[in-house]
């Protein structure tokens, strides 16, 4: 059966998102917004727009550091978590930092 996020959870990683957003874009103009959805963590990122556009998906394991993680691919539209040969999949490691990482280096 898959896990909803917690409350508390979802607390702390937008703080991680937050803290990553402050610490290592240091952008007003650009940063990323979490979006939750059942097991579902979405990362989407605003870049001078108004519109957020999405960049990943984790799903949420149970445990805070060993979440699953899919692409989003512009080309099918859609998330895609068999997708390892991209810029940025080397910072992976199941944390939700990893993912944010991963994010911003395949999509600058």
């Amino acid at each position: 059966m898959a896990k909803r996020i917690p409350e508390d959870i979802k607390a702390q990683v937008d703080d991680i998102v937050a803290q990553f957003n402050r610490t290592v874009i240091r952008n007003p103009g650009a940063f990323f917004v979490t979006r939750y959805r059942g097991q579902y963590l979405y990362l989407d990122r605003f870049s001078y727009s108004r519109k957020a556009r999405p960049r990943g998906r984790l799903t949420y394991t149970g445990d805070m550091n060993k979440w699953e993680f899919a692409i989003y691919k512009y080309s099918d539209e859609r998330y895609d978590p068999d997708e390892w040969m991209f810029t940025g999949a080397g910072h992976l490691d199941g944390t939700v930092e990893g993912a944010l990482k991963a994010c911003m280096a395949a999509y600058p």
